[in-house]
């Protein structure tokens, strides 16, 4: 059958439609996106503005029509942490539901680093052994960690690069200042969770998903996109050492002409870095696999376990 997924999150809407059935892997036959950056829309009292949920409505219809054009059976939709976080959340979805018809399912982060989890074994298998998931979003980092489908620790955090460099990272480039007071806070709480983990043992493989740590991982040396999914990527914590001062010294246009880097990504891409590094060092990690599947597949993936087992 045909899926879509519709990922209401921090920096995008995306709409992924893929041919799946279950035992099958799932086929990518459609991708639609359009950048909000909804983490960064917040008002100083923490809602969606107007305009922010004018465009989410608008949005949220094209991708209507995006998957109705390319025959999708069923459309799995759902909105991570900018519009969980948000004070006028439930406004929000009602207006959505109202005027498009779609009813959000709102994931707890929780959620979120349970189905990237998923998602990651599903690609590694088995053999992978005890996995270390790390993921950074718009508006939060999930840290997931087992050796089964389901992990046996889970975490969210609000340190999504688009969230930090809203709120931390006013300069472009940023003051050093501002860059050591952001550094100190994301060692801080990532700090707090390691102990959560690190009960378990090291593990076998750390793997990352997210825009993020693709980007970091590219222009680290790994390779392009263009060169497919079943290319090995990985970034190592020493090329990430060297290259955040040099991020932190570079204006968001600048980091745009980097190579993989997007323009819209390019002004979160420091504190991203910032918050990798923190991940990688205070969890002991050398070195990190890039894994193309994430959130949105974990959720097919789910919906194509349940289908199996009716």
């Amino acid at each position: 059958m045909r899926l879509g997924v519709l990922d209401v999150g921090s920096n995008t809407v995306h709409l992924l439609v893929v041919d799946a059935h279950p035992g099958a892997c799932p086929l990518p036959a459609h991708s639609h996106k359009a950048e909000l950056r909804l983490a960064q829309l917040l008002d100083d009292d923490g809602a969606i503005g107007p305009q922010g949920v004018e465009r989410l409505v608008s949005v949220v219809q094209e991708s209507l029509q995006a998957a109705e054009d390319k025959g999708v059976e069923d459309l799995l939709t759902f909105a991570t942490s900018a519009v969980r976080e948000a004070r006028n959340a439930d406004d929000v979805l009602a207006r959505v539901r109202t005027e498009t018809g779609v009813e959000l399912q709102v994931l707890t982060g929780e959620e979120e680093a349970r189905l990237t989890f998923l998602a990651a074994r599903r690609w590694f298998g088995w053999s992978a052994g005890k996995l270390l998931v790390l993921d950074i979003g718009g508006g939060s980092l999930e840290i997931a960690y087992g050796i089964d489908e389901e992990p046996d620790a889970a975490a969210s955090l609000p340190l999504g690069a688009g969230r930090l460099t809203a709120g931390w990272l006013p300069g472009d480039p940023p003051a050093p200042d501002d860059v050591r007071a952001l550094r100190r806070h994301v060692r801080t709480e990532v700090a707090r969770t390691v102990g959560e983990f690190s009960r378990f043992g090291p593990p076998d493989r750390v793997v990352a998903t997210s825009k993020t740590f693709r980007q970091l991982a590219r222009i680290a040396g790994a390779a392009r996109s263009a060169e497919g999914l079943y290319v090995q990527r990985e970034l190592k914590r020493k090329s990430l050492e060297e290259w955040v001062p040099r991020l932190a010294g570079m204006t968001e246009a600048e980091r745009a002409e980097l190579p993989g880097v997007s323009e819209g990504r390019a002004g979160q891409l420091l504190a991203g870095a910032l918050v990798a590094e923190a991940a990688m060092d205070l969890f002991g990690v050398e070195r990190l696999e890039i894994c193309p599947w994430a959130l949105r597949e974990g959720v097919i993936l789910r919906r194509l376990d349940h289908m199996e087992s009716v």
